[in-house]
């Protein structure tokens, strides 16, 4: 059984005020969009299609989760953006920020690789599982400690077609 948390018209329309304000916020400067995989997926291309602005996408690929419901504490890095970081700047965009490990690990890396400026957009964030302060500086919403599906988010590679964000509860 699913319960919905987050609606599809909530979604839509806080995706739509973000990308409003990425394109206020990065008016003429050379943006890329880094999307975090798989989860981010959705909100990046939902994000990027409302984005008033000349702007270059990527992705990167990174693993904390596995097919665990709760993060493993080690990051890895398994798909590498191709397009130049130095001297770009960048707007890391993540489905969930739950401890802040993965966003921090992502932070320091691209730093390292010579980003202008890195900015973070997270569709949900879960302040209370919060191990390290990391700036969000576009967040959707905050929500409690819950393992959320849906809207690019899985569970073991299912669910991530749902049109809305849910809890999964196992009967």
């Amino acid at each position: 059984m699913i319960d919905e948390l987050i609606s599809k018209e909530e979604i839509h329309s806080k995706v739509k005020e973000i990308a409003q304000q990425v394109s206020r916020d990065y008016k003429d400067k050379d943006l890329l969009i880094l999307g975090v995989l798989n989860g981010a997926f959705l909100f990046c291309a939902d994000l990027v299609r409302q984005i008033e602005m000349a702007h270059t996408i990527d992705f990167i690929s990174v693993s904390s989760y596995g097919d665990e419901t709760i993060s493993s504490g080690t990051v890895t890095i398994e798909h590498k953006p191709k397009k130049p970081i130095e001297d770009k700047d960048v707007l890391l965009v993540e489905d969930i920020i739950d401890t802040g490990n993965t966003v921090d690990y992502l932070i320091k890396t691209l730093s390292n690789m010579g980003a202008r400026s890195i900015r973070v957009a997270s569709l949900l964030s879960k302040p209370s599982r919060r191990e390290v302060d990391v700036p969000i500086h576009y967040k959707g919403f905050d929500i409690e400690d819950l393992f959320v599906i849906g809207y690019g988010m899985d569970m073991a590679g299912s669910y991530r077609g749902l049109p809305y964000i849910g809890v999964y509860k196992d009967d």
